[in-house]
């Protein structure tokens, strides 16, 4: 079968991947990385595949149709999410006006959560998988080859006549070394320039060496509603023969980014990793996802083996928030943490967030002078989202702090974040402002001026990245509508 894997067209720079998908003040645009999965092991099985990024790639839908010429696909797998899913709905209504006969198909995070809701969007949407889909895209295509019933195909949600039906979900994937490598997909599919993460070196890629996460924040989407609190890996060797790829077929490629929710979820395994990595004298810069709580020595072995940055949700400065938010992490460590890391050589990007479970103007600020003592590379400073299927999302229309439950207002008119919380303790107006105000004044110091000035004398390449990325930040955030937050 004919299977296109889409991220479909909406706003310019829109990054439909992110964890917060949105246009970002830094100019983030994610890799499809999970339709990228899929594509490969759809590939795998043999079916004709295309995958293309319609956000990267500047494509509307009357020149998608111009470039897929007079290839016609029997099963359109389209990417949405939250802010999005309006938008893609009908981006599916196009697809089936112009191949009446395929069948679409909602996958991410939104349609996981809320199936049936997608769905009943619009009429021409004819399915939603449910988590995880690249084996649910390879049953549902063999389904449709063979005139087999639907029923049959784990974690499908889907339209029969007037009703929608749910099927039980697919239990996970746990050999995540049957996966293609994310890599090669890309390879062959998309222009890997086309993506920029700030606080990586240009151009990168990012891949997987494990899905879900153990830990219970109470706001993280992904664990929630796609790949479970669950934290299952690939194998250390085949980690790094990925690496080995990238390196052999990507010369270009300057970083690789690990997006697992958390890679140090498993210190065993980041350590096989790393070993494995200096055994094979794979000199290649990387960047990950971490918890603050990652121990000295696991810390100085990832710098050996080509770390570079590790991303670190703080999420607040005060600890009643933290033990109030399900984060159950201590301050004390987090400090440790930041000493650790900047000994070991690594730099730290920083995440703070605004409108937690109890949080006031005042434990705002003490979460700013926790940023201002860590000194991280950079930080961010943001509203809580909130998305479908969290206990977060669950936890703000229980209590009637949602403003709205239009999932366009999740975006502002020109596709930054939006907030559409309002707490007894700060409004949505306040949550921004706090958000802006916090993050001009962080960056704006003259220590953290001298820092990056040095670090750009010392490192011109890290200069050159932070400039880059300060260009398109400040003039977002000093440009900014109402209602805009900062993002990845």
């Amino acid at each position: 079968m004919n299977i296109l894997f889409l991220n479909p067209p909406f706003m310019p720079g829109f990054s439909r991947a992110s964890r917060s998908p949105a246009v970002t003040k830094g100019g983030t645009l994610y890799f499809p990385i999970w339709l990228a999965y899929a594509t490969g092991m759809a590939e795998q099985a043999g079916h004709q595949v295309r995958l293309v990024d319609c956000a990267a790639a500047r494509l509307d839908l009357p020149n998608l149709f111009i470039a897929l010429g007079t290839w016609r696909p029997g099963l359109v797998v389209i990417d949405t999410s939250t802010p999005s899913i309006v938008n893609d709905a009908q981006v599916a209504a196009d697809i089936k006006k112009q191949f009446p006969e395929t069948f679409t198909l909602l996958v991410g995070s939104h349609p996981s959560a809320l199936p049936q809701e997608s769905i009943a969007l619009h009429a021409a949407v004819d399915g939603a998988a449910l988590g995880e889909y690249d084996a649910t895209v390879v049953d549902l295509a063999q389904a449709l080859d063979q005139g087999l019933p639907l029923q049959g195909v784990p974690g499908l949600a889907y339209r029969m006549h007037d009703t929608i039906l749910c099927n039980p979900r697919r239990p996970m994937l746990e050999n995540l070394d049957a996966l293609p490598f994310v890599a090669e997909v890309y390879a062959k599919h998309l222009r890997i320039e086309d993506y920029f993460f700030a606080a990586a070196n240009y151009p990168m890629v990012q891949i997987m060496t494990g899905r879900g996460c153990p830990h219970r924040c109470f706001f993280c989407v992904y664990p929630q509603t796609f790949h479970s609190r669950r934290y299952r890996v690939r194998s250390a060797a085949n980690v790094v023969d990925e690496f080995a790829f990238i390196r052999d077929h990507l010369p270009q490629v300057r970083e690789i980014g690990i997006e697992d929710d958390c890679f140090t979820a498993s210190p065993s395994h980041v350590r096989q990793i790393c070993e494995e990595l200096l055994a094979r004298q794979i000199h290649m810069k990387w960047y990950c996802n971490v918890r603050g709580d990652v121990s000295a020595d696991l810390l100085h072995l990832m710098r050996r083996a080509g770390c570079r940055l590790v991303t670190v949700g703080f999420e607040s400065g005060d600890q009643k928030i933290l033990d109030g938010m399900g984060k159950h992490a201590k301050l004390e460590k987090y400090q440790k943490f930041v000493r650790d890391a900047r000994q070991a050589g690594l730099l730290v990007h920083g995440c703070m967030m605004v409108g937690n479970p109890g949080d006031t103007r005042a434990t705002v600020a003490t979460s700013y002078q926790f940023a201002v003592q860590a000194n991280c590379d950079s930080m961010q400073f943001y509203p809580l989202f909130v998305y479908p299927g969290t206990e977060a999302y669950a936890w703000a229309v229980q209590n009637g702090y949602l403003k709205t439950t239009d999932f366009t207002r999740w975006l502002t008119p020109d596709g930054q974040h939006n907030c559409v919380l309002d707490t007894p303790e700060l409004s949505a107006k306040e949550m921004v402002a706090l958000c802006d105000y916090y993050l001009k004044k962080y960056h704006l110091r003259p220590r953290y001026l001298v820092m990056k000035l040095w670090q750009a004398l010392c490192h011109p390449a890290e200069g050159y990245r932070s400039l880059l990325s300060a260009k398109t930040f400040f003039g977002r955030l000093f440009n900014r509508q109402d209602g805009n937050v900062c993002g990845d």
